[in-house]
């Protein structure tokens, strides 16, 4: 698929530093300036231990080319720093972001938060936290709940969390976005494998927005490893589900 051409691209931007710990975001976005386009902050999956905001850039390009302006976060991983300083990372970027909206011609008051694995799980929480105003959510295969009898008790969360459930339930608990759940939570759209694990609390996620009137859908891409939406077909597929989303929500 040819690179998009209607966009621009500012790579590597500084949105904060933290004691000499310089956190950089990219940004894409429509170059059509004639009208103010809806965000997206995009968060990468890895485990909360590995992948960068470079995963993002053939997803970030396709989404500012169709009238979004996004900007995939670098955040500090679990060996940097543990939970939760890259769940308030992306907070921040996306507070840089909106401050920096003339720039862009970024409409703040439409924002999205998608993320892929861990960094749906990070996104959701993010858009569920009434203080960060966000209109619409996107999860891609991320669990939404680390204390829901569905969900595994993963090492990699662990480390990430500062310790198994039982030692920090504090913790496991504080990062389970559907514990957050009320009349005030955005609409959400859920695409996940058919890989059961990474489904903890959607459901039951699903169920609560229901019960607010709260516009809330599940796509389900059958037969597909976990890391479906970096290859084709499924790429496009994802895309375009997202698309048909937050085009109904945010524009």
């Amino acid at each position: 698929r040819p690179d998009p051409q209607n966009i621009g691209i500012d790579k590597d931007v500084e949105y904060t530093n933290i004691n000499g710990l310089s956190l950089k975001a990219d940004v894409y976005y429509p170059l059509d300036r004639s009208k103010k386009h809806p965000g997206i902050a995009m968060v990468h999956g890895g485990g909360w231990i590995s992948g960068s905001k470079e995963n993002e850039k053939f997803m970030a390009m396709e989404l500012a080319s169709k009238g979004y302006v996004v900007i995939a976060i670098g955040y500090r991983l679990a060996d940097i720093a543990k939970y939760p300083a890259g769940v308030e990372d992306i907070e921040t970027g996306l507070q840089w972001l909106k401050k920096n909206h003339k720039k862009y011609s970024l409409n703040k008051k439409k924002m999205a938060v998608l993320g892929e694995s861990a960094g749906a799980q990070i996104a959701t929480l993010v858009g569920v936290k009434k203080k960060n105003k966000i209109q619409a959510i996107v999860n891609v295969d991320g669990i939404v709940s680390f204390i829901h009898p569905e969900a595994e008790e993963s090492t990699y969360a662990a480390y990430w969390l500062g310790g198994d459930r039982d030692i920090n339930l504090k913790n496991w608990t504080e990062a389970s976005p559907l514990e957050y759940v009320d009349k005030n939570t955005p609409p959400t759209l859920f695409i996940n494998s058919s890989q059961p694990r990474f489904h903890a609390g959607r459901d039951d996620m699903m169920k609560k927005l229901k019960s607010y009137n709260i516009p809330t859908e599940f796509h389900e891409i059958q037969d597909t490893p976990h890391s479906f939406w970096s290859a084709e077909p499924w790429f496009t597929e994802t895309l375009n589900v997202t698309v048909d989303f937050l085009n109904k929500v945010l524009k």
